[in-house]
């Protein structure tokens, strides 16, 4: 094999391989974190390339006993740019490692569903993420990779995580790392996970050397760099993408990053997209507009409730309500959201904004904090003049209808009563649990109480 012709770069590749084959006795998995961004593009680069020489060095079968995972966390609001390319290069990472006998596998990892941005926004009502709120990170990166870690951990004792971190990113990462790395030793120990190591092969490299890599240097699984270095010239900011494995709370802000999700509202301007927009990717600029909404619309107090879905009080020193978004509100953001993602795939069918897996839970969602007021598959026939599966939970047919209605002698307080009970019972029986129905039943008949003593 060809030598890079790079001192630096010759030098970071013959020390993976050292710790590989040599250093490490164990055969303890590496797990890469794969954003798809140019340094986890570089770390993957160098990783690969010193596997291939093991092969070619070392006698067979003592070569490439140590599983390397490639773990790529979807938050499933990830920039349409970004995640379509990441798709193409993960089927290709796979591919070649079978085709060259490499013991490198794509691990995708995505948040539970009741942990999914829409599900939190337009189920639950939380307010979009800010610098003081910043759910996000935790729910849709930390969570997923760390159940991968965990398991990793239970499988083989311990795992070692490869960072593409560099001190050279900035001042506050090279801080970062300093902090954690132990001198004279290539591993430090990760800072929420037990039994985990983190090791950083490219913390010193340069900006410059990082794009020698993927300019000159041909990817060992036959992808063309050149679309990754297109996407960093159309989206020309001066920042970072989020990292896939979260290791400390330095790492969770990633509020600035150039590929985060395209629904970020921790940072005022998204430049970004922005840039993409204004480099010919027109067909993006519903989802900025509708991403600049999120937060304008963000702390309107006509928007909030008095309080929290855990029941505290959330009203400011003006008066203003600071709770969990009204009903109506998430139904005007589902509204939106809808209403934007077909005028997206009348140019880009295959992009999905929201899942019906979403669509269903948010309904679900919804009944249970008694909003009857529209349904999730109303307003998508609406929209698209299509049911979807959410259709399928029924209430009553017409003939059930009429007969309720003379059973309640056309009092619609009662009507709607039983048609809410039975929607209830419909909505437990399609999430496949019929967990806190007994609640929720009881919750819906006092509300009806309280309306009828008024």
């Amino acid at each position: 094999m060809t030598p890079i012709r790079n001192k630096k770069v010759e030098g970071i590749i013959a020390e993976i391989i050292d710790q590989y084959a040599y250093a490490d006795k164990s055969d303890r998995p590496w797990i890469i974190g794969f954003s798809g961004g140019k340094d986890s593009t570089v770390l993957l680069t160098l990783v690969w390339i010193a596997l291939q020489r093991i092969r070619e060095t070392l006698p067979y079968p003592f070569q490439l006993q140590r599983k390397v995972y490639v773990v790529c966390n979807d938050t499933m609001v990830e920039n349409p740019i970004i995640a379509n390319y990441v798709e193409d290069v993960l089927a290709q990472i796979s591919e070649s490692a079978r085709n060259q006998d490499l013991p490198i596998f794509v691990q995708k990892t995505t948040p539970k569903l009741e942990e999914t941005f829409w599900i939190n926004v337009i189920g639950k009502g939380y307010p979009v993420p800010n610098n003081s709120f910043r759910w996000c990170t935790d729910k849709l990166k930390i969570r997923p990779t760390s159940s991968f870690l965990v398991e990793q951990v239970n499988q083989m004792g311990e795992a070692v995580v490869l960072l593409g971190t560099r001190y050279d990113e900035s001042a506050t990462r090279e801080r970062s790392i300093r902090k954690h790395e132990v001198t004279g030793k290539r591993l430090s120990k990760h800072q929420t996970s037990v039994n985990t190591y983190t090791y950083a092969p490219i913390k010193e490299m340069f900006l410059e050397e990082v794009w020698y890599i993927i300019n000159t240097v041909p990817s060992p699984w036959g992808f063309d760099n050149s679309i990754l270095f297109q996407i960093y010239s159309d989206a020309s900011a001066d920042d970072y993408e989020c990292p896939t494995v979260v290791v400390n709370k330095e790492h969770s802000s990633c509020g600035q990053s150039r590929f985060g999700c395209w629904t970020c509202t921790v940072v005022k301007n998204d430049k970004s997209m922005t840039s993409l927009v204004n480099n010919g990717r027109n067909w993006m600029q519903p989802l900025l507009d509708f991403r600049n909404r999120l937060i304008e619309n963000r702390n309107i107090s006509e928007n909030r409730k008095d309080i929290r879905r855990n029941g505290q009080i959330a009203v400011r020193d003006d008066g203003s309500k600071n709770g969990t978004y009204e009903e109506r509100y998430r139904y005007e953001i589902l509204k939106d959201l809808l209403t934007v993602q077909k005028e997206i795939q009348e140019e880009r069918p295959f992009i999905t904004l929201i899942n019906n897996q979403e669509l269903i839970a948010i309904q679900v969602i919804w009944n249970r904090d008694l909003y009857f007021d529209h349904t999730v598959g109303e307003l998508y026939k609406a929209i698209y003049d299509k049911d979807i599966s959410t259709n399928n939970i029924k209430t009553l047919d017409d003939t059930e209808r009429r007969i309720v209605r003379e059973v309640c002698n056309d009092n619609m307080g009662y009507y709607n009563l039983i048609d809410n009970l039975i929607l209830l019972q419909e909505t437990k029986t399609l999430m496949i649990t019929k967990y806190g129905l007994h609640n929720d039943v009881e919750k819906r008949i006092e509300s009806f109480v309280n309306e009828e003593a008024k």
